[in-house]
């Protein structure tokens, strides 16, 4: 016989050396080891709640929207920056020939308020500062 020693095969199958066939004995070690597994430590967690589905895709298209207009509100943002950019580099150029001539502050808040917020805007800002004092 080529097998182990202790293993024995008859016309119903293999046989540890216990005359037990292997089948139980390797259930048996199987449970032993669940057995000596060691237990979690800590306290055992409950389940997680059912998820309310309706809720969470509300939630997911509300998020979706938030970033939609974050995103719209920057790209808003960056435009103007660029439009600005192009508008001041342009008046370097045309009024204050290339930044040789010093540009006061006062001057350039007047050139600006007049290019990029509305005069009515400017109004109602005028009038809200006012009314702090």
């Amino acid at each position: 016989m080529s097998h182990c020693e202790d293993s024995r095969y008859t016309d119903v199958g293999w046989y540890n050396h216990t005359g037990v066939p292997a089948r139980d004995d390797e259930q048996r070690r199987d449970e032993q080891a669940e057995q000596q597994a060691p237990s979690p430590r800590g306290p055992v967690l409950p389940p997680p709640p059912p998820v309310d589905y309706g809720v969470f895709m509300q939630g997911l298209v509300q998020a979706m929207q938030t970033q939609a207009h974050t995103q719209a509100a920057l790209q808003a943002q960056l435009e103007a920056q660029e439009r600005a950019d192009v508008w001041w580099s342009s008046l370097l150029r045309t009024r204050f020939e290339d930044g040789a001539v010093d540009v006061v502050w006062d001057a350039f808040v007047r050139l600006f308020r007049a290019k990029f917020v509305p005069e009515h805007i400017q109004d109602k800002m005028e009038q809200e500062f006012l009314s702090l004092t």
